[in-house]
């Protein structure tokens, strides 16, 4: 028929709800050093200051960037999209 055109196969999935996770940094330390933090502590991340912050949704990595101010609101530049699995970078 003229004029249909092919259902978008992820057409069903356009509207679901996705938790997303902006991550600054990572780290490790003991339970003991997690019990004694308080207020002004400071946490050192195994990411260097300037980084790019990793964008990941329900826990995969897919895209990164940089903080930006716009007025008074606080948002990310992606800078770097994560390609799927089994498709290559350009």
């Amino acid at each position: 028929m003229l004029g249909d055109a092919e259902p978008d196969p992820l057409g069903g999935l356009l509207d679901v709800r996705c938790e997303v996770d902006f991550v600054l940094g990572t780290g490790t330390m003991k339970v003991r050093d997690c019990l004694r933090l308080e207020r002004h502590s400071i946490l050192r991340l195994s990411e260097s200051a300037g980084c790019d912050l990793s964008v990941s949704v329900h826990g995969v990595i897919v895209a990164s960037g940089e903080v930006v101010i716009i007025d008074d609101n606080t948002a990310l530049r992606v800078s770097h999209v994560t390609p799927p699995i089994g498709v290559e970078s350009a």
